[in-house]
């Protein structure tokens, strides 16, 4: 466990939003998110549940091992394949968010964009976005 007494109340704020395993019907700066795990020595968001939240970019998600969409509005677009970045290297990527084993569950994503397996990318480019989507989840 990580000593916080020396922290500032920033910090603080930061480590506990980390700690978090659960999001529901709030707005999610996803960049603020990964910032905050990074400080913390992690990599990448993991395990974490999403549900009715707003998740908000500039960013784009590398969406890794377990992580899933359930009834999710994935950006407004009228093609999701808008959204969608294929790796040139399949090495290691560089500038993106990683989210590994998390669960979004009838979340809107604005400004995000994804990036994965071309499996992953072949599936998500069969979802419907947002503006294919009648009257999307509250945040």
């Amino acid at each position: 466990m990580t000593d916080t007494s020396q922290m500032s109340a920033e910090e603080k704020a930061g480590r506990a939003l980390v700690a978090r395993t659960s999001f529901e019907k709030e707005a999610v700066w996803l960049p603020s998110l990964a910032v905050q795990h990074w400080n913390a020595g992690q990599a990448v968001i993991e395990g974490k549940t999403f549900t009715d939240c707003l998740i908000e970019g500039p960013a784009v998600m590398a969406v890794m091992n377990g992580t899933v969409f359930d009834s999710c509005a994935m950006g407004s677009t009228s093609d999701m394949r808008n959204l969608l970045y294929r790796p040139v290297s399949r090495e290691k990527l560089a500038g993106v968010v990683g989210v590994s084993n998390c669960r979004f569950v009838r979340c809107r994503f604005a400004q995000v964009g994804f990036t994965g397996s071309d499996e992953l990318l072949d599936e998500l480019a069969g979802i419907k976005s947002v503006s294919s989507t009648a009257g999307g989840p509250a945040a």
